[in-house]
């Protein structure tokens, strides 16, 4: 346990930007996985213009390193044109 303000402060802080970080990855992990799961092509189409937003903004607010979200995007964008249903 911290005894010294400053620590308890930043205890403070990270225990919020913990529960930030982990609901913005867990919408990000839902969006990709609704893209593979996506029933028919325009569905998946749909799902991957939303991911493929929530992956930009991860990757540049540090949240994912920003080339794991340039292939990220780059591998969803390829499964779904990949489609033909």
């Amino acid at each position: 346990m911290p005894r010294i303000k400053s620590a308890k402060k930043r205890q403070r802080q990270t225990k919020v930007r913990t529960a930030h970080n982990k609901a913005q990855r867990s919408a990000l992990r839902s969006a990709v996985k609704k893209v593979r799961t996506a029933g028919s092509r325009a569905e998946a189409e749909q799902a991957l213009a939303a991911a493929e937003t929530l992956v930009a903004r991860a990757g540049r607010k540090n949240l994912i390193h920003r080339n794991v979200a340039n292939r990220t995007k780059s591998r969803l964008a390829k499964l779904v044109h990949a489609r033909t249903d």
